[in-house]
């Protein structure tokens, strides 16, 4: 629930009220008895989330989390390109050896 800050332009009383949103506004004043209440204009509070529950990446834009997907696509793309080059160079390491070895029978 908020705190709403009323200044009265009778007497010139100044108090916050805690109120529900939903809340009507005051209109008479607490000091004079007066109908002469405004609510004010007040700066507000930042909302501060402190704790373990929260992380940063919690609260993501949309734009940032589409520039994430293109980023890892192309980094699961470099890495597949990195395993069939692995395994290329496997079988061509291993066919020397094979032929080595069918040498070494025949001899």
């Amino acid at each position: 629930m908020p705190t709403y800050e009323y200044a009265c332009d009778s007497c010139g009383h100044e108090f916050e009220e805690f109120q529900s949103i939903t809340a009507k506004p005051l209109r008479k004043c607490p000091k004079c008895k007066k109908s002469a209440l405004r609510r004010l204009i007040g700066t507000g509070a930042g909302i501060l989330f402190k704790g373990s529950g929260f992380y940063q990446t919690d609260y993501r834009s949309d734009s940032y989390k589409k520039a994430a997907e293109k980023d890892n696509g192309s980094t699961s793309a470099k890495s597949s390109d990195k395993k069939e080059t692995k395994t290329e160079t496997k079988a061509a390491s291993t066919e020397p050896a094979a032929k080595k070895t069918e040498k070494k029978k025949s001899a």
